[in-house]
């Protein structure tokens, strides 16, 4: 890899870690608040929302001025919501100021690795930075269940400052003290990731502009016929994973009777999973053969399903690692498979933000529905279930769609996988 990419990496790492340490301590502020219930699942939409509201103004962005600068500001951003949780902002507010800053980090953290990379490593880059995201998922979400937990709470609540009032009094409060240092370590890797040399694509003046582009380029990667089905399957993956996060909590309470410290060790289980997986498919899998993990995407669905017949600990560790690795071996050749199709068609920062904007809207859309279940008290074994044969359906529909674009565009399928065979555009 050329120099810079252990950089970005570093970045990447402890911003993600942080983020997913504030998701558990923003759950177990709901709780100890005695919040209601669906606000719990609602954390997963407002983290969302700005992803979609602002997609076609962040790619652009991320394109105009260096990308290490904008993953510099999306940091701060992430530092302001923080900071406003831990001082007594609602925690939904604040998380949704932390998903700003996390929709505007997601082009540029994936479109340098476009800018700095060629098609050939891209797989492999992919499996870093997925490898690397899920281990921040894993420590992060023990890392925030340990931090609210009995054992260190007691810790970080002792220390006193001298001549200062803290006004800190609780667990959760406490560990966001600590996720705001993890996010300054962040953001000092920001300052250190290099410049590329290409070329930086100015802001219109006119917004509307951005807003037509932006459909534009929604339109043409949906038209194309490596592109669509790429984007079809991450965004199924990333909209039931984005809830799945959450969901976990509900479902070990209800499953296992685990608290939310319990349920954060738990989590990580799944995100090992999703590693192993993510691994092995940057060592296997090359570019022009990344659709033929779609029927993986089927599995996950089944899979889903079946965390509803388990009531032990022994059986939940495996069938959690099982499901965690066919989506880490599903996702990251099919990203890699849409990141170089988008780059290819419209540039690195605007393809990610069409990317996010649906694998996002997903999100927002499953999120949305499993909180209104939990409004009107459905269980979370009926909302895994739900989900379950949605994925199961909806990559299913993939498969045959890929299968009939081989058929009837045999020409044009075959004309862009040899380009995915090149390090030559």
């Amino acid at each position: 890899m050329k120099k810079g990419f252990s950089t970005i990496m570093s970045a990447q790492f402890f911003s993600s870690l942080a983020d997913n340490g504030l998701t558990v301590a923003a759950i177990e502020l709901l709780r100890s608040s005695q919040a209601p219930s669906w606000h719990v699942p609602v954390l997963a939409v407002v983290f969302a929302l700005f992803y979609v509201v602002l997609a076609p103004f962040l790619g652009a962005f991320a394109d105009a001025i260096p990308k290490g600068r904008v993953m510099l500001i999306s940091n701060g951003i992430k530092i302001v919501g923080c900071l406003l949780m831990l001082f007594g902002g609602h925690p939904l507010l604040a998380y949704s100021i932390v998903g700003l800053g996390a929709a505007a980090y997601s082009p540029a953290k994936y479109g340098i690795l476009t800018e700095l990379l060629p098609p050939s490593q891209l797989v492999k880059a992919n499996g870093w930075i997925e490898g690397l995201t899920i281990a921040s998922v894993i420590l992060g979400t023990v890392l925030g269940g340990q931090l609210v937990g009995p054992h260190i709470a007691p810790v970080l609540l002792g220390i006193d400052l001298p001549f200062f009032d803290t006004g800190i009094d609780m667990p959760a409060e406490a560990a966001i003290c600590v996720l705001l240092v993890i996010y300054a370590l962040a953001a000092l890797f920001n300052l250190y990731i290099p410049r590329t040399d290409a070329p930086l694509q100015p802001l219109p003046s006119n917004p509307l502009t951005l807003v037509r582009d932006f459909s534009r380029c929604n339109a043409r990667l949906w038209s194309d016929k490596l592109g669509q089905i790429s984007l079809a399957t991450t965004t199924m993956f990333w909209g039931v994973g984005g809830n799945l996060r959450i969901i976990v909590f509900p479902w070990a309470a209800a499953a296992l009777g685990y608290t939310t410290t319990q349920a954060s060790s738990l989590a990580g289980v799944v995100s090992v999973g999703v590693a192993v997986g993510a691994v092995l498919a940057s060592m296997r899998m090359r570019l022009d053969r990344a659709t033929a993990v779609i029927p993986l995407g089927v599995l996950m669905g089944v899979l889903l399903m079946g965390l509803n017949l388990i009531r032990d600990l022994s059986v939940a560790i495996p069938f959690l690692l099982l499901l965690g690795a066919a989506g880490g071996y599903l996702v990251v050749p099919m990203n890699a498979l849409l990141q170089h199709r988008g780059h290819n068609l419209m540039g690195a920062g605007r393809s990610i933000a069409v990317q996010n904007f649906n694998e996002q809207a997903c999100i927002l859309a499953l999120g949305a529905f499993y909180a209104g279940m939990t409004r009107f008290e459905l269980s979370a074994f009926a909302a895994i279930t739900v989900f379950g044969l949605v994925v199961a359906g909806i990559m299913e529909t993939i498969r045959r769609w890929h299968r009939r674009n081989i058929v009837q565009h045999k020409d044009e399928v075959e004309r862009l996988l040899t380009i995915a065979r090149t390090d030559g555009h």
